[in-house]
């Protein structure tokens, strides 16, 4: 017998499922919820809650209200909505609705392979196309925040790269630091950025490359605006507040997709 499994490349049509009318998932008993834990949660998964953050996360990347995620998965808009806001115990069942229509997989959700490097589950294209990015995809891309990487010379000089949160503010890239961190060595150098978001299950992905001149920000007044528009704090905690502004003066990216994409 031979086994032929689709690759990257393929297209897969899924067959659409109709719901019969005034039926809506809920959320599931306490008893069936224990149940469907013991059977479905494996060894190590998150604790009750991490899945809704994760599907949250997912969504919003995707652009997707709670009500377009919800019909693509079957499942009430109201439970989505407590999922994503409560510690619920989603049946496998309801894992898998969702990962399809998130266009992930139910190992994500659930936060496997967090700690494996990109690219590892992957196999290369079989027909795959590397394009550049232009500069307005290239800004789009770095969207509003996140998390990047950047590249300094240290004070023996040495080269470092570290990953930041960082923040987009009337287009130049901003983060916060600590005066004796490596990062704090970027101020009034040229440094280089980098974001990118690396696809295993489909084999693709894009980066962008952000070069310029990085300055401390001293005003007061600056100071605190940045503070009140930063959606999140340094995750690395501790004592954070010297921000950092990098005004790319060069702004470069690339993609991978199927070529006839």
């Amino acid at each position: 017998m031979t086994l032929v499994f689709p690759g990257p490349d393929a297209h897969i049509r899924h067959l659409e499922h109709k719901q019969p009318p005034g039926v809506s998932e809920a959320p599931p008993a306490a008893g069936e919820a224990a149940a469907a834990s013991a059977v479905t949660r494996p060894a190590g998964a998150g604790n009750p809650g991490d899945i809704g953050r994760r599907v949250a996360v997912e969504r919003r990347r995707r652009g997707l209200s709670r009500e377009e995620t919800a019909g693509r998965a079957r499942m009430s808009p109201c439970y989505l909505a407590y999922l994503e806001e409560q510690p619920a115990d989603p049946t496998l069942a309801m894992l898998i609705r969702l990962a399809d229509a998130l266009g992930t997989s139910v190992a994500a959700l659930r936060g496997g392979g967090i700690d494996l490097l990109p690219g590892q589950q992957g196999h290369a294209l079989l027909h795959p196309r590397l394009w550049d990015l232009s500069p307005q995809e290239c800004r789009t891309l770095l969207s509003t925040h996140g998390v990047g990487r950047i590249a300094v010379a240290t004070s023996d000089g040495r080269p470092a790269v570290v990953p930041v949160n960082y923040e987009v503010v009337d287009d130049a890239i901003v983060f916060r630091t600590a005066p004796d961190s490596v990062t704090a060595a970027a101020a009034e150098t040229e440094v280089a950025f980098e974001v990118d978001h690396v696809d295993d299950a489909l084999s693709q992905g894009w980066s962008v490359l952000a070069v310029g001149p990085a300055r401390v920000v001293t005003d007061p007044e600056a100071v605190r605006g940045l503070a009140q528009r930063a959606h999140t704090t340094p995750w690395a905690g501790g004592a954070r507040e010297m921000w950092v502004s990098i005004e790319p003066t060069n702004l470069t990216g690339r993609r991978i997709t199927p070529a006839d994409q």
